[in-house]
């Protein structure tokens, strides 16, 4: 665990309490510090990536924690947003897309992983979590957004492309995933 890269993961999914207690601040202080915890654990996605493989340091921790870190933070965030009405009405829809398919995708991985099949992030997959990042992030701030910009509104819109590429990106995992399931038990060693 003693890699950068894991310890930025690992700081990912500590900062989830954090992020749920900015909501029991009053806004907008509570929403600006939603905002930029969210975003210091976006940052933290892009670099610990990138610094696992520019200093050759991949490994199956940082494999195994890193998509379950994104998984928490963004669950996090959307049930805590439904919780206060940030996100309501059909949007609600959206997140609830959003948050089916995270769970369909993990039991999925984690399904193959038995079988020892890898299943490789796609770049759609990796615009998908750009997309819902940049969603989450609108409607953390809310009104508190300056200048009276349509913060909310982008974010919802942000939101349901989210969906849209949660709902392809979870059938072609499914799809590709589908050919390795099968009735008969796996030969016994």
């Amino acid at each position: 665990m003693s890699t950068l890269p894991n310890l930025l993961t690992l700081s990912r999914i500590l900062v989830i309490p954090l992020l749920v207690a900015t909501f029991y601040v009053k806004p907008p202080l509570g929403n600006w510090l939603a905002l930029v915890l969210f975003v210091l654990a976006g940052v933290t996605d892009f670099l610990d990536g990138y610094m696992a493989r520019s200093l050759n340091q991949q490994s199956h921790l940082g494999r195994f924690l890193d998509p379950i870190a994104d998984k928490l933070l963004v669950a996090a965030a959307i049930v805590m947003m439904v919780a206060v009405d940030r996100v309501s009405g059909l949007t609600v829809l959206a997140a609830l897309v959003i948050l089916c398919r995270e769970i369909l995708v993990s039991g999925l991985r984690e399904f193959l992983a038995e079988l020892r099949v890898r299943v490789p992030v796609t770049r759609l997959a990796k615009l998908k979590t750009a997309f819902q990042f940049t969603a989450i992030a609108f409607l953390l701030l809310g009104d508190a957004a300056p200048w009276n910009l349509p913060v909310l509104e982008i974010g919802e819109v942000a939101l349901w492309i989210a969906a849209g590429l949660t709902l392809y990106t979870g059938y072609d995992y499914l799809r590709g995933g589908l050919h390795h399931m099968s009735d008969k038990e796996p030969p016994h060693d």
